[in-house]
């Protein structure tokens, strides 16, 4: 089985082609400047990187364009999109809705635009790609993998904030933590690796990338993490 994932930016588009039965990555590929003059493709296949100038509008142009570098005779890893058994599609705010990952319909790509004022930078343009993806392939499985599911076993009083209780009823005001598919897939790895059962363990995690996020894990579920109510953050100077 082989799935293509996608993690769609306002102006960006990474994907990977993983096959699940060998865990192989097949390729993987990062689109740039979408909607921006000078667009181009960085698309790497059995560890070579190929460069391709392309102009594309929108996400559904972009997507369009990797789906025919996939299936291309000279660049790709699929004789067809018919090889591929679904998209997955990394969505960074569920919001509370979400504690897994979901087949993707219109009732959960509702949810998701109702998270978009607590991700305003994200949601919106994973939008984009969802909604490209049924348009293109519009028979096609898709799923919403998202950041914030593994912090929904966070308890009530490690999630509120100290301040009035309407700030949460009205706003949604409240501590949700990122990073969640970094933090479950490692602790994993931690539990595998020392050959034990994650259960019977206490995990401190620490994601360290162009964002970085503490996560405390007891029997294999996230009970504290260092993130809260968005995304978003801070410059070098605090601002």
């Amino acid at each position: 089985m082989k799935i293509l994932v996608l993690n769609s930016g306002s102006s960006s588009l990474k994907y990977q082609v993983i096959d699940m039965q060998t865990e192989e990555m097949l390729a993987k590929g990062y689109f740039e400047r979408i909607g921006q003059p000078n667009s181009f493709l960085t698309h790497k296949v059995n560890g070579v990187a190929h460069k391709f100038e392309h102009p594309a509008k929108n996400h559904e142009k972009a997507i369009n364009f990797v789906l025919n570098r996939l299936t291309n005779e000279n660049y790709g890893v699929l004789k067809d999109l018919g090889e591929l058994a679904g998209i997955g599609h990394r969505v960074v705010h569920g919001g509370e809705k979400f504690s897994d990952s979901v087949i993707i319909t219109n009732e959960v790509i509702e949810e998701i635009k109702k998270c978009s004022d607590l991700a305003p930078l994200h949601n919106p343009a994973c939008i984009l790609g969802i909604e490209a993806c049924k348009k293109i392939v519009p028979n096609m499985p898709m799923v919403a993998v998202f950041d914030t599911a593994f912090h929904q076993t966070i308890a009530e009083d490690k999630y509120m904030y100290p301040i009035p209780y309407k700030y949460y009823k009205r706003y949604a005001v409240r501590k949700y933590g990122f990073h969640g598919t970094s933090h479950q897939y490692v602790s994993g790895r931690v539990a595998e690796i020392m050959g034990k059962d994650i259960k019977e363990l206490k995990i401190v995690n620490c994601h360290l990338g162009q964002g970085c996020s503490v996560c405390a894990i007891k029997d294999g579920k996230s009970v504290e993490t260092s993130m809260g109510l968005t995304p978003l953050r801070r410059n070098s100077n605090g601002n």
